[in-house]
């Protein structure tokens, strides 16, 4: 096991982190901007180093101040939270290079699922079901007129590298796709780097569904059941749950034994989730993500099983401490992503917290690292924290979310709590019954 983690994040999930390291006799190190030198987790850490100037490319994507950090505190492995350099192929290689444990997959997996043309390639040479589309990437506009004629209109122009809905756009008819190709091209250009689209079928009305995956590197490999992600605004995630209302047993089990067949035969090391698009009973990937997903707690609450743990168990070559014949699925859970953000413009809210009361009671589970009186810098995401509830079935769950709800008090700032407040009342979420357009479309018929 290690003797010091480095805690390459911020927030809740640096929070989250120094917590489960804690709990397995690991001593800490947190690294923070001089934005976060209050924060709780740097508060909460054995030791703090700071890293940098707020902004992130000067702190917590500075990757020579984070080697730095490790060598004067004597850090043997580095957690990278998510976000920042969680998927970044360069940083696992370079603390490799250090003797440093990257406390994730292996370069390569980084890699092959961080290039979504080469993620499909692969996803299909695994057997996971794929969204019918082109092979590669598209460059040539007749080309791309062929295949969106094959499979269908309408389609969806996707950027092969990056994500968040950047360069992503649909063609309905033919008539759009040359716009729709050269917007994508123009927008993964600027965020990414990279101007490579690909084409893939556009689906009406489908759900977000997303298995989580754990592999030993030897492999062997679980699935710890699915999330259903289908709340979105602008294809990010809003409200999570586990397990979809829209699955029964069978599914499950198929789709999960599926992806940890696939991940296995990888031989895939750590955390990862495989998304996919699901309509009319079929399974489309999406894309894998190959680092620990902000909604994991809604897992850890219906297996019981610490996912953080399992990371660094299987990073410092401990192994799964569970087999697929040991999990087991008990109840419901939902995770609402608390943001301060208006809840219906959806504009930051940076400031300070005037005050901060979490609920709490059986089932109920807060991830945050704010407090009364903490300022929510304007430099990064605007998660205040993530409002997790365990029930026996999905409408316990529901009563018990809508109670913990009411009693969650932020003040100071404009946050998201009055969307979910709303949220929970509503027909269409009480039943399941819902897609990813659906809350856009609630936004926008609420106005």
């Amino acid at each position: 096991m290690f003797h010091k983690i480095l805690i390459a994040n911020r927030g809740e999930i640096a929070l989250r982190v120094l917590r489960a390291a804690k709990e397995l006799g690991i001593q800490t190190v947190a690294v923070h901007s001089t934005a976060d030198a209050d924060a709780m987790h740097v508060r909460l850490a054995d030791e703090s180093v700071c890293i940098g100037p707020p902004a992130s490319r000067d702190s917590y994507l500075n990757i020579h101040q984070i080697l730095a950090a490790c060598e004067i505190t004597g850090a043997d492995a580095v957690h990278p939270g998510y976000g920042f350099l969680s998927e970044n192929a360069k940083f696992s290689e370079i603390l490799d290079a250090h003797n440093l444990t990257f406390i994730g997959p292996r370069a390569e997996h980084i890699r092959v699922m961080g290039d979504k043309i080469e993620a499909k390639r692969t996803a299909k040479r695994l057997g996971i079901p794929v969204v019918p589309g082109s092979e590669g990437a598209v460059t040539d506009d007749t080309e791309a007129k062929r295949i969106a004629a094959e499979i269908g209109y309408p389609v969806l122009v996707k950027a092969s590298a990056g994500g968040g809905g950047r360069g992503m756009k649909v063609a309905k008819t033919e008539a759009d796709l040359s716009d729709a190709l050269a917007n994508a091209r123009n927008e993964a250009g600027a965020a990414f780097g990279d101007d490579a689209v690909y084409i893939e079928k556009y689906l009406a009305k489908p759900r977000h569904i997303e298995v989580q995956i754990m592999g030993d590197g030897k492999g062997n490999a679980i699935h710890l059941g699915e999330r259903d992600c289908s709340l979105q605004r602008r294809h990010q995630k809003v409200w999570e749950e586990a397990n979809s209302p829209a699955l029964n047993v069978e599914q499950r089990m198929k789709i999960g034994e599926i992806c940890s067949r696939a991940v296995a035969d990888l031989g895939y090391s750590g955390a990862g989730t495989i998304e996919f698009l699901y309509e009319d009973g079929e399974f489309y990937f999406i894309e894998m993500n190959t680092r620990l997903q902000v909604e994991h707690p809604v897992t850890e609450a219906i297996t019981g099983i610490d996912l953080v743990h399992e990371q660094i168990r299987v990073a410092s070559g401990g192994g799964l401490s569970v087999t697929q014949d040991e999990v087991r699925f008990h109840g419901h859970a939902i995770e609402c992503r608390i943001n301060a953000e208006d809840p219906r413009t959806f504009v930051p809210s940076p400031g300070v917290i005037t005050h901060f009361h979490t609920p709490g009671g059986l089932g109920v589970r807060v991830d945050s690292g704010v407090y009364s009186g903490y300022k929510i810098p304007p430099y990064y995401d605007s998660l205040i924290g993530k409002l997790i509830v365990h029930g026996r079935n999905r409408v316990e769950c529901m009563m018990r979310l809508r109670r913990a709800l009411d009693e969650f008090v932020v003040d100071g700032i404009n946050s998201t709590l009055p969307l979910f407040r709303d949220l929970v009342g509503n027909v269409d979420v009480a039943n399941g019954d819902y897609d990813i357009h659906w809350l856009e479309k609630y936004l926008a018929d609420s106005k």
